[in-house]
């Protein structure tokens, strides 16, 4: 049995609940990053081999390096260039958590790989594997995990899935686990907190163009440094003050323009998208009824799948449904797959 370390309490904890079950179990740590990593840098593997140590267990380190930059950094930056508001954990977990580090699981002859995260699969009767949402809703994280496949799934252990993280903490810290607090994971690992745009600037100086913001009416109430500084729904450091609370309502590309307008202009109904992954393999026949999320920690909300065409049609107007984010499929708490928002008309 392997398992995915970070050396944060989940993964640590995750790991010592597989010992205490009789396991024989083997850490992998990725190394992905360096500079102002929070997540998978030179130090986090330090933090994972002192838990390894302690469990008296395996520890192997794999380098990652390459293929997170190939396949998630450089489209990163990409999307950012390009007006959209990427989630690059979806594609670290498909192509790099449960995709590079499975596969050194398998050369190393292990059967399945655990991680630490808020999840839950199980085989049913029809002999497919389903992704369900895990009981503490606050740390769920099966949304970062709809592009699975059941190959993937098959694989796949979540020791957590049926456990609140109060209780995770009380078990570590019970296990004695040598665990170093150092606050809760972020979604962008790579980028330190608040540098976002100087990381993509950094990477891709292009991205500084100097252009329009125009409020709903066309005229210019200000100017921007590059479309990389916004996101849709987005009303703090507008660099503008119009006498009312305005929002990003529009990236344009095409004319380096950020597009702004008070709250209600930014709730849309209807959004288009692309790549949609159905986790049981098969896409349903016509149309789905069922919760779309369209970002993290949203509560989802009722809406008609046109699986065709991608065409999402919600029941009632969602604030912000912003390009270069993931609308994933619920129902009862099940995930059924889910796909990259491309266009909102």
């Amino acid at each position: 049995m392997a398992i995915g370390m970070s050396g944060g309490t989940d993964s640590s904890a995750a790991a010592a609940m597989l010992v205490d079950q009789g396991y024989e179990v083997i850490g992998l740590t990725a190394h992905m990053w360096k500079d102002g990593s929070r997540c998978c840098s030179l130090e986090d593997v330090e933090r994972a081999r002192k838990v390894c140590s302690y469990l008296d267990i395996r520890h192997y380190v794999v380098n990652a390096q390459d293929i997170f930059t190939d396949k998630i950094v450089d489209p990163f930056v990409e999307a950012y260039a390009s007006g959209r508001t990427p989630s690059p954990c979806i594609y670290c977990n498909s192509f790099v958590k449960f995709g590079f580090l499975m596969d050194r699981a398998l050369q190393l002859n292990c059967d399945h790989l655990a991680t630490g995260h808020y999840a839950c699969v199980q085989r049913w009767a029809d002999g497919k594997y389903h992704l369900l949402a895990a009981q503490d809703a606050n740390k769920d994280q099966s949304y970062f995990l709809h592009r699975l496949s059941q190959k993937q799934l098959a694989f796949l252990l979540f020791p957590l899935a049926d456990l609140p993280k109060p209780a995770v903490k009380a078990y570590s810290e019970e296990r004695g686990l040598p665990i170093v607090p150092r606050g809760e994971s972020q979604d962008l690992c790579f980028v330190e907190e608040g540098k976002l745009p100087d990381f993509v600037e950094r990477r891709d100086p292009s991205v500084i163009k100097r252009g329009e913001i125009r409020d709903p009416d066309g005229k210019v109430v200000g100017h921007h440094d590059g479309l990389h500084r916004f996101t849709v729904g987005q009303r703090g450091k507008l660099g503008i003050a119009l006498g009312e609370r305005m929002y990003v309502k529009r990236l344009d590309q095409e004319n380096n323009v950020v597009e702004v307008a008070p709250r209600p202009g930014v709730m849309k109904s209807v959004c288009t998208l692309s790549d949609i992954h159905w986790i049981s393999g098969e896409a349903p026949a016509g149309e789905l009824v069922c919760e779309v999320r369209p970002r993290y920690r949203s509560n989802g909300a009722t809406a008609t799948v046109k699986v065709a065409d991608g065409t999402v049609v919600f029941d009632e107007p969602q604030f912000a449904l912003t390009p270069g984010q993931a609308a994933v499929f619920y129902q009862n708490g099940e995930v059924l797959g889910g796909g990259w928002i491309d266009e909102v008309p």
